[in-house]
């Protein structure tokens, strides 16, 4: 039995000593710790374009008045699949949810790997991930409170608000976590990071407008009554300061004379998603929203002009930040951005 008792005590030593050399390994070896910061900035990248998708699908689903095509939460006539009420309404309002379910999880996924590999992690990442957590949860609340609340216009702006937070939050983090690295000027790259985060910032108030006309259907009520033009023209003028500050963004990366090849590239196609999202705009605006094609498009191109300059900020940041005698070294020793 001293013989059982004394094998068993060297048994639990040996584990607990190949977990402790485990976690020292993760934490010490690089090659480790860039495959935990890869996969996990796959993840966040993966999970943030399934959120652009379910954003999309939305769009989808309040243009073709399908957003109480199913009138119980969480599930749908009482069923995890209402085979016998599957029509196209339907469909939308049961599809949204299941992307935004697995959304929702994956994102637990995100959360919990962050936080069990956090000392081979930066620091910062953990606590990311957990406000990214925050923000899918508070936006699945108000998924089903659109519901239960019979499609009321505030709650309908805050869920798509705090679903473009946590689509901006997901990007931000992948950025941060990129490989890319800039031989940019100092100076130069923080001027053009701080007019990439005021283009952001502009981006999403406009895009909060287009959700309050969406959700109170400003434009129908504007053209057939005279109701809600106040919205409808807070919209229309809330295209000045996004389109200006986007475009500025543009010109003044290409006339700078140090700046990172990547920023370039991002910032053309700023360029491209706004020329976009104003002709499909006017397009949708002079036919009355009568196009759901057009309409669902609008939409989607401004999420993907919010979240490009999201990328394009975090990414200006880090060119800011980063000491130009060292980049060639960094990126030999360390891919990832501490």
């Amino acid at each position: 039995m001293t013989d059982s008792l004394s094998s068993y005590k060297a048994a639990r030593a040996a584990e607990h000593l190949t977990n402790s050399n485990s976690e020292i390994n993760a934490e010490s070896n690089p090659e480790i710790r860039n495959r935990v910061i890869v996969l996990l900035r796959s993840i966040a990248l993966g999970i943030a374009i399934a959120t652009w998708m379910v954003m999309a699908i939305g769009s989808a689903t309040r243009v073709m008045n399908a957003g109480l095509a199913c009138p119980d939460w969480p599930l749908c006539y009482g069923s995890v699949l209402p085979a016998e009420q599957m029509n196209l309404q339907v469909f939308l309002e049961w599809f949204h949810r299941l992307v935004a379910s697995s959304v929702g999880f994956a994102t637990i996924v995100l959360f919990g790997a962050s936080w069990y590999f956090r000392k081979s992690l930066p620091s910062w990442l953990p606590w990311a991930t957990s406000g990214s957590l925050s923000l899918v949860v508070f936006q699945g609340i108000l998924g089903g409170l659109t519901v239960t609340q019979l499609l009321r216009f505030d709650i309908v702006t805050a869920h798509l608000g705090t679903g473009l937070l946590f689509f901006s939050s997901l990007l931000a983090i992948a950025s941060t976590l990129s490989q890319q690295s800039s031989s940019a000027n100092h100076l130069g790259s923080k001027k053009i990071a701080w007019l990439g985060l005021s283009a952001a910032i502009f981006v999403y108030l406009q895009s909060i407008l287009g959700a309050l006309v969406a959700s109170q259907w400003a434009l129908h009520q504007c053209f057939a009554t005279q109701d809600m033009c106040v919205v409808l023209n807070a919209h229309l003028l809330g295209v000045i300061p996004a389109s200006i500050s986007s475009i500025a963004v543009v010109v003044v990366t290409w006339l700078a004379k140090t700046i990172s090849p990547w920023l370039r590239r991002i910032s053309l196609l700023v360029g491209l998603l706004v020329f976009s999202q104003v002709a499909i705009g006017y397009a949708t605006y002079k036919l009355h929203l009568q196009v759901e094609p057009l309409t669902i498009a609008h939409q989607a191109i401004g999420s993907a002009l919010l979240g490009t300059l999201v990328c394009f900020t975090v990414l200006a940041f880090r060119a800011a930040k980063q000491d130009p005698s060292q980049t060639k070294e960094q990126n030999q020793v360390q891919p990832a951005i501490r």
